[in-house]
């Protein structure tokens, strides 16, 4: 299979999932105004798939839409990272979540803005306005909740303390991907995850949040492998295509 279909289908799916996952939580903020925030920014997650589905149907080149890559793939077809898929969890654990995806979707969307792939870049460049939105938004609330009560200090920690072994899967690579990376098409794995650690030492450092020092990561993100969790994302998400095929709004 072609090396830059699956590179982008693995961003593609991240956002999808993540957008999916963090959507369950509309109307549920703890107050209107964050209420609204967090929708929006699983609404960019979802604009952004939608933008790399369409791009990754071009290459692929069989008669698929984005529609058909997001919602009629098999569960083993999907290449996103396990974070995506974790449950919601507390404020705390969203929250934290979502911001180590947004360190991470800063730094790649940055370095693709340089890819020779002139329509990888045109997304990323569109992409990274929202995404330095989420940074900034989520890195305000962990500051505030590891600055706070007891309570919120040790929901922080227990956050990290869920996640941390979930944050690796993001750097995993799909087949032929070092060879994207040697032809300046899309940053190297291992550099993306040099300045991530970097970024969250930094952060936590200013937040007062020690930082975990386990190298345990667990295994199977971009092979098709996935969590407890992901089949009932996905009969959620695929139940109107698979139920009424074809469906238009």
């Amino acid at each position: 299979m072609n090396p830059l279909f699956n590179y982008i289908l693995k961003l593609a799916d991240d956002t999808l999932i993540f957008g999916q996952r963090l959507g369950e939580l509309t109307g549920q903020g703890p107050y209107l105004e964050e209420d609204i925030a967090l929708t929006n920014i699983a609404l960019d997650y979802l604009g952004q798939s939608n933008n790399l589905y369409k791009y990754a149907a071009q290459i692929q080149d069989q008669g698929k839409t984005e529609d058909d890559l997001a919602f009629l793939r098999l569960e083993k077809e999907y290449l996103n990272c396990q974070l995506a898929e974790l449950p919601n969890g507390d404020y705390a654990n969203t929250l934290l979540k979502v911001y180590f995806f947004a360190v991470y979707q800063k730094i790649l969307y940055t370095e693709l803005m340089k890819s020779s792939d002139e329509q990888l870049a045109a997304i990323a460049e569109k992409s990274l306005k929202e995404v330095n939105y989420h940074y900034t938004h989520t890195s305000t609330w962990i500051k505030m909740f590891a600055g706070g009560t007891e309570e919120s200090k040790s929901r922080v920690k227990n956050a990290v303390d869920n996640l941390w072994e979930y944050t690796g899967g993001m750097f995993a690579e799909t087949p032929g991907e070092s060879e994207l990376a040697a032809l300046d098409v899309v940053p190297a794995a291992g550099f993306l995850k040099d300045i991530w650690h970097q970024v969250i030492r930094e952060d936590f450092g200013n937040f007062g949040i020690e930082t975990p020092e386990s190298q345990f990561m667990q295994k199977g993100s971009r092979t098709g492998y996935h969590t407890e969790y992901f089949g009932y994302i996905l009969c959620e998400l695929q139940y109107m295509q698979r139920t009424y095929p074809n469906c238009v709004w």
